[in-house]
């Protein structure tokens, strides 16, 4: 249907004017009149419920009942986009500065009227409200594309960490630059971190059970590392595999995570589930980022030396029965150890390493006692370390010894006696 120009004047005389000299110059609109303000509104609702688009409206001033110019006041407030002109020879001022203020008036015409500028001011106001409305449309129309682009944005950064893609220097908006082998060399510390025995605590649940505890549990961590700057590379099961561009990041939300962990229990406890475990370990050092895959399926990964020994590291905390653990390069990145509760544990052997590599636990996230007791015991857990390198297992036992029984939850040091034992038995049976 065509759009309608709404005429109000309380004169019918006046009213059949316009109408007929709008109608000989306009031939894309319909003309509705209205003898007083009441009746106007009651015929806009009217066409407002039929969807006839009303892109202008002229008022008389002076009419029984509603004025003028509270009558498009009230029009404005329902049709904010309609134009109002003001018709009228006894308008006062501020009667006109009332409707241009208060009703965003397009125009003031002085009665008698000039048909040719009436209709010349009709038809810029026509013009001026349907360029008005194809800008809107477009705008809107931009709007919903921007959004659109904008949430697909947002749902492909969940797969691809923004951060990823910045270290390789693309734009996560732009899809195309993301290709196959794009790669960049970077420092970075890598933490990764494993639910222990956690395919024997699968086992007893349904598939879906198990989803639902993953994301449950992985609800907890992710936020923790994005909180220190970090991003997730990717899950591996029961696996969260972090990076960070700093140390002292990676380590704080170690920490920040086992204490998380701890909340995490107590309401899986208050709710009849098991508690669960994870170990933690963090490597830094010179790694490679990039795209892996083919054509029609790939992904973003890092690949190097140092993601493998942090996964190593990771697997040692079960066998020392501690949850975190951190490499020696990693420890001497870190700004300010001593800010931290870390204590050297010694050389070890890892698959895939020739060498032995040294490694430091890190006991800020343990129950204040066991922390408390490992702090009070440094100096003698230190000289045990030294004679246990100088191969004096006999006097390193006993300070180690000395270790477990002032803290009975050393469980390092249980390891070490352990290992001394069974040292100086060989040596008896020689």
């Amino acid at each position: 249907m065509q759009p309608v120009i709404v005429c109000v004047d309380d004169e019918e005389i006046v009213l059949e004017t316009i109408k007929e000299q709008l109608k000989v110059h306009l031939y894309d609109c319909t003309i509705e009149v209205a003898e007083s303000g009441e009746e106007a509104l009651e015929l806009l609702e009217e066409l407002i419920e039929g969807g006839i688009e009303i892109p202008l409206v002229i008022s008389d001033q002076i009419m029984p009942g509603l004025k003028g110019d509270e009558f498009l006041k009230r029009v404005h407030i329902r049709l904010p986009r309609t134009l109002k002109i003001l018709m009228t020879g006894r308008a006062s001022a501020d009667d006109v500065g009332n409707a241009v203020n208060r009703a965003k008036l397009y125009r003031y015409i002085g009665k008698p009227w000039d048909e040719a500028d009436l209709t010349l001011t009709v038809r810029e106001a026509l013009r001026s409200y349907f360029q008005d409305k194809d800008l809107g449309e477009k705008n809107k129309e931009l709007r919903k594309l921007n959004q659109e682009l904008r949430q697909k944005a947002e749902t492909f950064c969940k797969f691809v960490p923004v951060r990823f893609l910045e270290l390789l220097n693309c734009n996560k908006n732009d899809f195309e630059q993301i290709e196959l082998g794009l790669c960049s060399e970077c420092n970075l510390s890598v933490l990764f971190s494993d639910i222990r025995s956690f395919t024997r605590f699968s086992e007893g649940i349904t598939l879906e059970e198990n989803f639902r505890f993953l994301n449950s549990y992985i609800s907890q961590m992710g936020p923790i590392i994005r909180k220190y700057s970090g991003f997730i590379d990717k899950y591996i099961g029961d696996a969260i595999m972090g990076l960070f561009e700093d140390a002292d990041q990676a380590l704080q939300t170690a920490n920040e995570m086992l204490l998380r962990l701890q909340e995490y229990n107590e309401g899986r406890n208050r709710a009849g589930y098991i508690p669960i475990s994870i170990g933690i370990g963090i490597n830094t050092g010179q790694l490679m980022m990039g795209t892996i895959g083919e054509d029609d399926r790939m992904e973003t990964t890092v690949i190097g030396d140092v993601v493998n020994l942090a996964s190593r590291i990771e697997s040692l905390t079960k066998h020392y029965g501690i949850p975190l653990l951190i490499s020696e390069h990693t420890f001497c990145t870190l700004k300010n150890p001593d800010r931290y509760c870390i204590r050297f544990i010694g050389r070890t052997k890892v698959k895939g390493k020739e060498d032995p590599i040294r490694i430091f636990e890190v006991f800020d996230g343990d129950l204040p006692e066991v922390r408390d007791g490992k702090t009070d015991s440094m100096k003698i857990f230190d000289e045990a370390m030294q004679l246990y390198d100088h191969r004096d297992f006999e006097d390193a036992q006993k300070l180690f010894e000395e270790c477990f029984r002032k803290n009975s939850g050393d469980s390092i040091a249980q390891v070490y006696i352990k290992r001394c034992r069974k040292v100086l038995f060989s040596i008896l049976e020689c």
